[in-house]
């Protein structure tokens, strides 16, 4: 086990005035989690690069679907940063070309890709096989211990002379694992992400609203224990040991690493729960809200559009606490740590500094706060 990073540099005058904003911010009521990929890499899961390469590498994916998958990694050489959520929504771009060709009986009805023609059957297979490999790489057997001490800082008293604010924390989930649930779970905090029943259960919104609550967990791209059954296009969770006959991989209730994740989000249950995330992070009038970003790299515009419309429709109402780990704000970050009427609301904890506003602090070292489990470990109190 690598060593734990260096916190020391937090105890030091520099820094003083971040942490206690963040502290003093994270003890009002109104608190918001919203949790990137980069909170499960502690746990064993892949970042998106990662997941490219043993996607690519997975002998699970048949040779014809890694074919194909390579020749969409050819046409982006050069690039630096494609990973593959570019390949597959080349792909699905590909089959809905095909497809439409094949409904209108178009005699056209191939598309060459290297040396290669394929039809939109060789192409769905080749996407439902690609889904099913990311699937199986996401399914692995995971440790939760940083996400257990994790959901056990922020539902604790929050420190001596201070109430705990007693309300619903909300946990928006961009990741397919079940890390959250899991640790707010076992460490006995009583929660709803939607569905109801236990182990095999049914979607139930109605959850959400029910009295003695700690937590709600949104699960905006969908989780890895869901499958849709015929006819009916809202989740169930299914026991892994239960054997039902059509809730195989293919059933599989995900937003996918595509281009059509903005579509897909129009549909139920996604819509129901961005419907639900959107009135969250609006405060009601009067109240105060905390939005907490952590191991998001702002790579999902439809997120990004949301957040974004909060903050403004907001009056000043919807803190952010963003950690990034850029050396200095970048994108969407920047884009709000310039503009006059909103930065003020805007915290960023970046690699190499503390910007709020028209204050700011840079070092020339690497501070790593944006670490989940380092974000972790200060909110547990550790300097």
């Amino acid at each position: 086990m690598a060593s734990p990073d260096d916190l020391s540099v937090f105890r030091g005058a520099q820094f003083s005035e971040a942490i206690a904003k963040l502290d003093d911010l994270l003890i009002q009521g109104g608190r918001i989690f919203l949790v990137g990929a980069g909170c499960s890499r502690c746990a064993g899961l892949p970042l998106i690069t990662e997941l490219t390469d043993s996607v690519l590498g997975s002998s699970e994916l048949d040779d014809a679907s890694k074919t194909i998958l390579n020749e969409f990694k050819n046409q982006f050489g050069g690039s630096r940063s494609a990973h593959i959520e570019d390949y597959l929504s080349e792909l699905v771009d590909m089959l809905a070309i095909v497809e439409r060709r094949d409904e209108r009986g178009a005699t056209l009805n191939k598309m060459s890709l290297g040396t290669a023609e394929y039809t939109a059957k060789q192409l769905r297979s080749a996407v439902n096989k690609i889904k099913n490999v990311i699937a199986l790489i996401v399914e692995k057997n995971i440790v939760i211990d940083t996400h257990r001490s994790f959901v056990e800082a922020v539902h604790r008293p929050v420190r001596v002379g201070k109430t705990s604010p007693g309300q619903v924390v909300d946990y928006l989930v961009l990741n397919y694992d079940t890390a959250i649930e899991d640790a707010l779970a076992l460490e006995r905090v009583s929660y709803s992400d939607g569905i109801d029943g236990g182990v095999t259960g049914w979607w139930n919104p109605q959850t959400f609203e029910r009295d003695g609550l700690a937590a709600r967990v949104l699960k905006l791209h969908g989780s890895i224990n869901w499958c849709e059954l015929t006819d009916d296009p809202l989740p169930r969770r299914v026991g892994s040991c239960l054997q039902i006959k059509d809730s195989g991989d293919e059933r599989r209730i995900l937003i996918w690493p595509a281009s059509t994740k903005h579509r897909e989000t129009q549909l139920d249950p996604y819509a129901q729960l961005m419907d639900r995330a959107r009135h969250i992070m609006r405060p009601k009038m009067g109240s105060q809200r905390v939005l907490v970003i952590c191991g998001y790299s702002f790579g999902d515009t439809h997120i990004n559009i949301e957040i974004d419309r909060a903050l403004r429709e907001s009056a000043g109402d919807l803190t952010i606490i963003a950690f990034t780990s850029e050396d200095v704000p970048t994108g969407q970050l920047k884009a709000w740590n310039e503009e006059d009427g909103i930065r003020d609301q805007v915290l960023i904890y970046s690699n190499r500094g503390f910007f709020h506003g028209e204050f700011s602090v840079e070092v020339k070292t690497d501070l790593l706060w944006w670490k989940f489990e380092n974000l972790t470990r200060l909110l547990r109190g550790e300097r």
